[in-house]
């Protein structure tokens, strides 16, 4: 956990956390998902020189409100995605925390009252078991928020031809990027595509086989809390009641944390966002396909294709989101100790 407060005050901080972090960030994650569904073998984009052609390309043909395409469905997909994720994982966490602590027999029921109601101090519980609760965690809150992120993957991609033509790549840089694009669909018109091509089953696409995926947002908060506990810049022994440093620490230890983990799973990522990009038989539609396409265009550098744009995504999006939690948390905390 990353605070001692009941479920419920860390499921509202960390939800408002990652949605003002969506929004700062969402141009990045527009320019991620656009790379990872561009099949192209031209190393222009590759790393910082591909976010940039990409926005550069969105701007000239869409304007400042291109950026943005998909924000509304993306925002009410990580409300909820991360909502659910710091309750579930909260919950667990703080009933796995308790009835190892119990010097007796406490009811399962009592427990589940007590870490519902009652802060539970932070405790890290193990590797596997923290992972086990962080897995368990993301699995309920994709299940419910997966249908948001297919049709945001659907606008963000718009009428993106998946197959770029690489022939126009060395000449014409960023022209590569969508030879045949058009003006992004709106909202309902995305569900009712989705609905008409593959069914109800449409709405959970890539869910399935990217399960292991759920175990991003449990090594990032294994990863923060370790982090948390070293001595990072701007965080002094004694200090903790000065913002800044504090401000700091959480800022570069939720980065670096959603860093690690993305670098690690990031083949999965890939494969689920080309997934839920399928339509009309244009790209892949399976993990497997996504994989084999990427090797056999690229190499096994194809399987980390647009890693670098969602690595400064994932930094700036998560460093936000545990900042903005964070700060929450001490108001809430405040407010609770002036009331009691």
């Amino acid at each position: 956990m990353t605070s001692s407060l009941p479920p419920l005050a860390q499921a509202v901080s960390g939800a408002l956390g990652s949605a003002a972090a969506n929004a700062i960030s969402y141009p990045l994650d527009l320019a991620a998902t656009k790379l990872q569904t561009t099949s192209s073998r031209s190393s222009r984009f590759r790393g910082f020189r591909g976010i940039f052609l990409v926005l550069k390309y969105v701007l000239r043909h869409e304007g400042l409100a291109g950026l943005y395409d998909g924000l509304g469905a993306d925002t009410a997909s990580t409300l909820i995605s991360n909502f659910l994720y710091f309750y579930f994982y909260t919950l667990l966490h703080a009933i796995v925390a308790r009835r190892r602590a119990a010097a007796t027999n406490v009811p399962l029921l009592g427990t589940l009252k007590r870490a519902l109601t009652s802060p539970t101090p932070p405790a890290l519980l193990g590797v596997p078991t923290e992972l086990a609760v962080g897995f368990f965690a993301g699995v309920a809150s994709r299940a419910m928020s997966t249908p948001l992120s297919v049709v945001t993957v659907r606008l963000q991609t718009g009428g993106d031809d998946n197959e770029a033509d690489d022939s126009s790549d060395e000449d014409g840089g960023e022209e590569a990027m969508s030879p045949n694009s058009k003006k992004p669909s709106r909202f309902s018109e995305v569900i009712h595509d989705i609905y008409s091509e593959q069914g109800l089953s449409g709405f959970w696409a890539g869910f399935q086989p990217t399960l292991p995926l759920c175990l991003t947002p449990a090594v990032t908060l294994l990863l923060f809390q370790f982090l948390s506990r070293l001595r990072l810049p701007g965080r002094r022994p004694g200090s903790s009641t000065q913002l800044r440093p504090s401000a700091l620490s959480a800022f570069l230890s939720g980065a670096t944390a959603n860093a690690l983990a993305v670098a690690i799973l990031y083949p999965l990522l890939l494969a689920k966002v080309r997934v839920q990009a399928y339509h009309n038989g244009v790209g892949a539609n399976s993990v497997t396909d996504v994989w084999s396409r990427a090797i056999k265009e690229e190499g096994w550098r194809g399987l980390y294709q647009g890693l670098v744009a969602q690595l400064v995504k994932g930094f700036v999006n998560q460093g936000v989101t545990m900042l903005v939690k964070q700060r929450i948390e001490r108001a809430a905390v405040r407010v609770y100790s002036r009331t009691r």
